[in-house]
């Protein structure tokens, strides 16, 4: 009778130390053998064998000889980034972006279009998986992980939309489920100002590592918080949600969430708009607007206040003072040492940056606004998806995770183990090897 070896699964302790080796080459903080050997304390024999099992599934390979330290030289390691890609997606109100990146999260591919998801959940899913497959087709890639940003809270450790504001018909919504039904990839799902956060903190200009705060202001106004490279999410994911802070009394000021006096609804542009209809006719920019028949639009009212118009200016400065003065308290509170400004504001021209953070200093306690770093988003327009892609790569490299896939080369197949491994690894301490 002759049997079959099965092989079987490494324990969580290897599969942790195999992760992390990995990362420390994909990070940078140990690039050759011997510095593995240093960082972890495994031996040269372990630490060869597992290198070599990296190299033949192709996740890594040699670089250039690193400088002698007195010995013999020894060859760097680097990660090879095109090995596998992460897709991501930013799907907001009125709009959706998707990419695919490299391991890195180096863009390969990008995609945008015009879209309206309220009330229309799986009609916009469908929409986003056809522009997935199509920039697969573009790319000839497929998905080793997707990042995806919605519009809304999200808990985390679903996938699922929670009581979204401004997204009617998504509450309870589980992004990631449907995507694993149609694809055996592990998914990631946060609110869509985490992830611009994320990529700014990441890859936005300058990048100096220091705490940083993520404003939008578009359609609808929202903040990210990163700090240390980790998203502040709280406890049901609704940190960052400050579009529907109150900020008036006026009971005139209707919020498209159903309340009255609320960030959004007073600087918001969907805000903007309904500030505006009634006196477009003392502009005339917006009136002509209305005289061929269309809708205002926040972009409209942005277009008219960059060419100057009085009345769309003043509008639009009364509400970013507004915001400023609410991100004050904020930067009071946090201390970030950067606060980015990011979303459709920025269209109208550098004065906007300008006039933010001036109030926003002005506003801030001394010592929280001392060496205060006050920006604009520097990514055009892309930090979404590039957040996105990184926040699903930094999940899939989990050192939690990583070492339950890199025998088999790819993380496909493995979705279930992977979200599971990965959420664990964030409820208890890490392990050390």
């Amino acid at each position: 009778m002759t049997t079959t070896a099965v092989s079987s699964a490494p324990s969580p302790q290897d599969a942790f130390i195999y992760g992390r080796l990995i990362n420390l080459v994909r990070t940078g903080q140990a690039v050759t053998r011997p510095e593995l050997e240093r960082e972890t304390g495994l031996g040269r024999k372990v630490i060869a064998q597992r290198v070599r099992q990296a190299m033949e599934v192709g996740l890594l390979e040699n670089g250039e000889m690193a400088p002698s330290q007195g010995g013999r030289p020894s060859r760097t390691l680097t990660l090879r980034n095109e090995a596998g890609h992460a897709y991501s997606a930013v799907i907001g109100a009125t709009e959706m972006s998707a990419a695919v990146t490299t391991l890195d999260g180096t863009l390969v591919d990008f995609a945008h279009q015009d879209w309206e998801s309220a009330d229309r959940a799986d009609e916009t899913l469908e929409r986003l998986d056809a522009m997935f497959s199509r920039l697969a087709q573009r790319t000839r890639t497929r998905p080793w992980a997707f990042g995806i940003g919605v519009a809304g809270p999200v808990d985390f450790s679903a996938g699922a939309l929670v009581a979204p504001p401004i997204m009617p018909g998504w509450n309870g919504f589980n992004v990631r489920s449907w995507f694993r039904e149609r694809y055996d990839a592990p998914v990631w799902v946060d609110n869509d100002v985490n992830v611009m956060a994320l990529g700014e903190w990441h890859r936005g200009t300058p990048s100096d590592g220091r705490d940083l705060l993520y404003i939008l202001v578009d359609l609808g106004i929202g903040a990210g918080l990163v700090s240390g490279g980790s998203v502040f999410r709280g406890h049901h994911g609704a940190a960052g949600d400050i579009g529907h802070i109150q900020v008036t009394d006026d009971p005139a000021v209707l919020c498209r969430c159903g309340r009255t006096g609320c960030l959004e609804a007073v600087s918001g542009g969907w805000g903007l708009v309904q500030r505006l209809l009634p006196e477009a006719s003392a502009s005339p920019a917006l009136s002509a607007v209305l005289k061929q028949g269309r809708s205002l639009t926040p972009q409209d009212v942005g277009l008219a206040a960059a060419a100057g118009d009085p009345l769309a200016s003043s509008a639009v400065e009364e509400s970013l003072d507004a915001v400023a003065r609410t991100v004050a308290t904020l930067v009071s509170f946090a201390n970030p040492g950067t606060v980015v400004l990011g979303g459709g504001a920025l269209r109208i021209g550098p004065e906007i940056v300008d006039r933010f953070a001036r109030t926003l200093v002005e506003r801030t306690s001394d010592l929280a606004g001392s060496d205060l770093v006050v920006r604009s988003a520097s990514l055009d327009f892309r930090e979404g998806v590039i957040g996105a892609a990184l926040l699903a790569i930094e999940q899939l490299f989990n050192p939690a995770a990583v070492g339950l896939w890199i025998e088999e080369g790819t993380p496909v197949g493995r979705a279930a183990m992977l979200h599971r491994a990965a959420i664990a690894s964030t409820t208890r301490p890490p392990r050390t090897a």
